[in-house]
């Protein structure tokens, strides 16, 4: 069948069109809404600013053609990504910033890396040919604040620890859905990546065993740079919803992060609430709690499969907290994994925190979509709309939902529950 797509000569259109403007007739009002959006800049939020990019590339991308858009696709981006990660791997971003704003010979760096330089001349020539870095003059270039970004392991890792070990999972989704006669997979031990690399392994297995799972660690603390936590006062009101009224002896627990990776979350939620009274608990696998370099000795590690009885329980914790871990899983296992915590929470005081995307049914923000395409190609798993996460938690968890908290477009909202039997 596939074969037969590919091949089929019976174009429905003509061939001209892949050399006209995507969407000539939205450039002028286009045009008119970047104009303003950029003239509003100085006085606006970075909402506003996120808002004028989405206008910027949508702008591109009408004015472009079918062609182009392709080339950018086939050629631009996926040349542009590869070399880029070679400049991670290689130690060329945090060279190029130790070095400072001045512009910077092929031939220095290449000696100072121990590269060939023709091959170098050539990936940096591409780099700043896609806009990212400044071309001052031949084979000599200038960073930007994205180059010198690269050189953060929070973001230049993002491309070893994800992209370089897991692309071959979406970019061969095609095959895999193919082969399963093209429905939305739902089986997290049949995912896309393991079709594409012929492994049992899950993402994080997969990527540990490949020796990247310190960038991986080191991408999940940082993706999130900039944007709104969730126990920000604008978000959500830790103090009214959570400290008021909590256990205060100092052994109780208070704050469970189950599947908490290596504490990004609990060691951000410490600096702002460094008082707050009882335990704070970062559960995850063996794996994960073997990686931990530097963890505030305040917050306990706990080996923790959270597919099984949850050990704090009992004496309850005041909040049982999941981030971006759900997205992980579909409904069966979540349910599995929900209705471990149910059993552990206290109802009329613990609540659950579930701080996750919430996919809206229309006008989704790229960065929503985006990930959820990482679900579907690499997990099996999706982003959840609100109707999907209203029967998940309350029709087959058997929780409550207090309410959904909204942390803007394109960031995790929170999802306040309770256990009211």
């Amino acid at each position: 069948m596939a074969a037969e797509n590919a091949s089929c000569t019976s174009c429905p259109v003509n061939l001209l069109i892949a050399t006209r403007p995507n969407i000539a007739e939205a450039v002028p009002g286009l045009l008119e809404e970047v104009i303003e959006g950029v003239n509003s800049l100085p006085t606006g939020t970075d909402e506003d600013r996120k808002d004028v990019l989405v206008k910027c590339r949508a702008l591109a991308r009408a004015l472009e053609t079918p062609r182009e858009t392709m080339v950018d696709h086939c050629w631009g981006q996926i040349g542009a990504i590869g070399a880029i990660i070679f400049g991670v791997d290689s130690g060329l971003w945090v060279l190029m910033a130790r070095n400072g704003d001045k512009s910077q010979k092929v031939t220095d760096l290449a000696v100072s890396l121990g590269v060939d330089p023709r091959l170098l001349g050539r990936l940096m020539r591409h780099i700043s040919a896609m806009g990212l870095l400044i071309e001052v003059d031949q084979d000599e270039y200038r960073p930007t604040n994205y180059t010198k970004a690269l050189s953060l392991p929070q973001i230049g890792h993002g491309y070893l620890g994800l992209t370089a070990c897991t692309v071959a999972g979406t970019l061969r989704f095609h095959e895999f859905s193919r082969k399963r006669g093209w429905m939305n997979p739902t089986r997290s031990q049949d995912t896309s990546l393991m079709h594409a690399y012929g492994t049992d392994k899950n993402l994080f297995s997969w990527v540990h065993d490949l020796g990247y799972g310190e960038q991986l660690n080191d991408y999940l603390g940082g993706y999130n740079l900039g944007r709104p936590l969730w126990m920000d006062p604008g978000v959500y009101p830790v103090k009214e919803r959570l400290i008021d009224e909590a256990d205060p002896s100092p052994d109780a627990p208070f704050l469970v992060d189950i599947g908490g990776n290596v504490g990004h979350d609990l060691e951000r939620f410490h600096s702002r609430y460094p008082s707050v009274p009882g335990k704070l608990i970062l559960q995850d696998l063996p794996m994960m709690i073997h990686q931990i370099k530097d963890l505030d000795p305040d917050i306990i590690r706990m080996e923790y499969d959270f597919h099984n009885e949850q050990p704090v329980k009992g004496k309850s914790a005041r909040v049982y907290y999941i981030h971006s871990m759900l997205h992980n899983w579909p409904d069966d296992v979540c349910e599995s994994i929900l209705a471990r915590v149910k059993e552990a929470m206290k109802p009329g005081y613990s609540r659950l925190l579930i701080n996750e995307t919430v996919m809206p049914h229309n006008s989704a923000h790229w960065e929503t979509t985006g990930l959820d395409m990482m679900m579907l190609t690499l997990f099996s798993s999706e982003e959840r709309t609100s109707t999907a996460w209203y029967d998940l938690i309350e029709n087959k968890a058997g929780l409550k939902i207090v309410k959904v908290w909204s942390a803007g477009k394109g960031v995790e909202s929170v999802i306040e529950c309770v256990n009211e039997h």
